[in-house]
């Protein structure tokens, strides 16, 4: 079963963009979904994220991380829900 990665993000912010270029770089599909979910929708998600975006969650687990992050930080991050 694949892990879900959230990624809590919003249409128009370049930090996300970079952050997503980072994961597709990195993360094998095989093992990860990747969901973005963009925070503007909500109230709530505004409110706990609106100034931290881009934020990756690891739905099982709900280990978070913060922009900004390079390749070696994103993969010590995801280990941690693989094993």
């Amino acid at each position: 079963m694949k892990e879900v990665l959230c990624v809590y993000s919003t249409s128009a912010c370049h930090l996300c963009d970079l952050a997503l270029q980072v994961i597709d770089a990195v993360l094998s599909q095989d093992y990860f979904e990747k969901v973005i979910i963009d925070i503007a929708n909500s109230d709530a998600l505004i409110e706990q994220y609106g100034v931290r975006i881009p934020v990756l969650k690891i739905q099982r687990t709900g280990d978070e991380l913060g922009w900004p992050f390079d390749e070696q930080e994103l993969m010590e991050f995801v280990s941690k829900a693989l094993f």
